[in-house]
């Protein structure tokens, strides 16, 4: 729909007791905001949209300055062509599905494209919504609708502010797929906040850690996950390396997949996609087991030669290593087994997951997964 935009944001803002500090550059496809809660990411979100302003720095989107402070200037919200999307779908009740579409059309002087119309319902899933009320409808259902009405304003960049924190799981499932559809089919930048790290898995093209008002770190998703040193930002327990991979071939005898990279295998529960189809899957450390000569007559089916990178200093009874296969791994193991193996920096050792270890959170797939839901 759009041209790729650059988006630079450069902006300070304290609020009472509370001071964001933020210095960012995306390029476009769906960057995820993460963060614990009160680190500042809706707070960022809203001083890029207008409805908040910045103390100092500006905000640009390609050519234009949405803010400068020291030009002294500061787009209204209404005129910076940009979507919002909040927690909750704030649909209104009294219209049908097409009507709430197409409410924004009437802060738009140019006709609607059909073509476009017909794409964001196609992408969305919307097609047999269009005459139903919002009561009528699911969680997942009203936040479609939502992310559709705020796309066919046609901005030229989408804000989504934990669209999925008031989903149970179930509806999180049903919606993920449509997200991820528009993330792959559409060239509106997409800008998201989460701290749910399946979502960052599953959706980011590349991801900004938040903490405390600050920018601790950005990059690609697969880079970011593999820093120890991030552990505290992206989670223990969720911790773990991000590989992209290819699916190579099905073992239908056996309900297995397999995945190609770096010129490895990994065999996971079988996944229904087509040979040759990209995806991203996650394996977490806790999933990880080391032994230092190679395992034989063993019921894992994956392992993998790699060496020793580095070995994270921990004052508990665990520690995370990362290792090189050609791509980053992460394990997590006792100190113990670290000190009896007497493992170092620089050994070679054998990697071994378990393919059932791999579940469907742990996977990033495109838009082809979409299966429309009554």
């Amino acid at each position: 729909m759009q041209k790729k935009l650059y988006i630079n944001i450069d902006i300070k803002r304290k609020k009472d007791n509370f001071m964001l500090s933020a210095k960012i550059q995306t390029k476009g496809g769906l960057t995820v905001f993460f963060g614990r809660s009160g680190s500042g990411k809706t707070t960022l979100i809203d001083l890029i949209s207008g409805l908040d302003t910045p103390d100092s720095g500006t905000i640009t989107i390609g050519d234009q300055v949405l803010f400068d402070a020291e030009s002294r200037i500061n787009v209204a919200p209404e005129k910076r062509n940009i979507g919002y999307v909040f927690q909750e779908g704030r649909l209104f009740p009294h219209l049908n599905v097409k009507s709430n579409l197409l409410y924004a059309r009437r802060f738009i002087n140019t006709a609607l494209d059909p073509v476009m119309f017909k794409t964001i319902i196609n992408l969305l899933g919307l097609e047999h919504l269009l005459n139903r009320r919002p009561s009528t409808l699911s969680g997942g259902e009203k936040q479609r609708v939502a992310i559709g009405r705020a796309l066919l304003a046609e901005p030229q960049l989408l804000l989504m502010d934990e669209p999925l924190a008031s989903l149970d799981s179930e509806r999180k499932a049903e919606i993920l797929p449509f997200i991820e559809n528009l993330r792959d089919h559409l060239k509106t930048p997409i800008l998201y906040v989460s701290h749910a790290m399946d979502e960052v898995i599953r959706l980011a093209d590349t991801m900004v850690l938040l903490d405390q008002g600050s920018v601790i770190a950005q990059g690609e998703v697969g880079d970011l996950m593999s820093r120890l040193d991030l552990r505290p930002m992206t989670g223990r327990y969720d911790a773990g390396a991000v590989l992209s991979v290819q699916i190579t071939a099905h073992d239908t005898e056996y309900g297995l997949t397999e995945l190609s990279f770096s010129d490895h295998k990994l065999m996971i529960p079988h996944i229904d996609l087509p040979i040759g189809a990209h995806l991203r899957v996650r394996i977490r450390a806790r999933d990880v087991s080391l032994s230092t000569s190679k395992p034989i007559q063993t019921s894992i089916l994956n392992v993998f030669e790699a060496k020793i990178i580095e070995i994270s200093p921990d004052g508990s009874s665990q520690s995370e290593i990362l290792l090189d296969m050609g791509s980053p791994l992460i394990a997590r193991i006792t100190r113990k087994s670290i000190v009896e193996l007497n493992m170092k920096v620089g050994d070679t050792i054998y990697a071994m997951v378990k393919a059932a270890a791999i579940d469907r959170h742990s996977l990033g797939f495109g838009g082809t997964r979409v299966r429309h839901t009554n």
